[in-house]
């Protein structure tokens, strides 16, 4: 009896403290993700974007909307002079600046299409203390949707985004139905999915884990985003909002992805094609975390080019 006693301690005690340290990963976890580094474009970048822009006959100029609780986001357009008359919206991925998306920006100015890069909020020149990961980034890009609209005019609207901004767009379609078509690559299915994900690679294991051992510290790390901020991060759900829209949507996910496993866009994929909706999914064998322009880019453009001209009404 005293032995099982002394057992019952033992396995309580560690309980607890395995549950004090889950707590503390979690906060410590949200935490890094709320506030991600800020890496802010210099004049280097703009002279890139400005020398891409003149070797289309295009216009590089400043851009800006105001969000919906305030807060100032910047980026850039460039605007064809001869163009096809269509846009596309380009979403960096976390910690980057618009200036990291300006290798797609060359491409689809190769084609025709203008581009809109803006810096996500918390990130690059454009304000913000928090990034939500969709939460107040959906609205963010439905704004610039509207200044594209109103300033442009185009025939189509397209977006593309990669990683954090192709969950970002994901996210947006729950609320902004007006792009023809969208290109999402390396998304989330949830911002709880991918803290499966992210959880789990630190014990060098697979989403398992974080939804076991270690799933009071992904619900720690949401209750504590929601009392202290505010943020609920359970509305970060690109699964969710592609269920409910009526965009087409090409999702791109490397088979190599080790940072959020293809699953990822296998659950997304899966749930539209339940409501009967128009998504597909490209899983490249080579290609890595956002890496399907660099491991394969032939068909990458085939594919993306392919997807918006035969998306071409809005």
């Amino acid at each position: 009896m005293r032995n099982l006693r002394r057992a019952l301690i033992y396995s309580s005690v560690a309980a607890g403290a395995w549950l004090v340290i889950c707590i503390s990963c979690g906060v410590f976890a949200v935490e890094a993700a709320l506030h991600p580094g800020r890496n802010v474009e210099g004049a280097h970048s703009e002279e890139l974007a400005a020398a891409i822009a003149a070797s289309h006959q295009a216009t590089l100029i400043d851009a800006s909307v105001t969000a919906g609780d305030g807060v100032l986001l910047r980026g850039w357009s460039i605007r064809q002079v001869h163009g096809n008359g269509d846009v596309v919206i380009l979403l960096h991925g976390q910690s980057d600046n618009r200036a990291g998306m300006l290798g797609y920006a060359d491409l689809m100015l190769r084609h025709g299409y203008s581009v809109l890069l803006p810096d996500a909020r918390a990130h690059g020149l454009s304000g913000g203390d928090l990034a939500t990961y969709g939460v107040n980034e959906a609205d963010d890009v439905r704004r610039w949707y509207y200044w594209i609209s109103k300033t442009e005019s185009p025939r189509c609207i397209y977006g593309l985004g990669e990683s954090m901004g192709a969950a970002q767009l994901l996210n947006s379609l729950g609320s902004e139905r007006g792009f023809c078509a969208v290109v999402a690559e390396s998304s989330f299915a949830s911002f709880r999915e991918a803290s499966y994900d992210r959880l789990g690679e630190k014990l060098n294991a697979g989403a398992w884990a974080g939804k076991t051992i270690l799933r009071p510290a992904v619900e720690a790390g949401l209750l504590y985003a929601m009392w202290k901020y505010g943020v609920n991060l359970e509305q970060a759900s690109p699964e969710n909002a592609v269920a409910t829209s009526r965009v087409p949507v090409l999702l791109i996910h490397g088979l190599k992805d080790t940072n959020l496993p293809p699953c990822n866009s296998e659950m997304i994929l899966a749930r539209s094609r339940a409501r009967g909706l128009a998504a597909v999914l490209w899983e490249p064998a080579g290609a890595g975390h956002t890496g399907a322009a660099s491991a394969e880019p032939e068909e990458f453009e085939r594919r993306v080019i392919g997807w918006f001209e035969s998306h071409d009404r809005p």
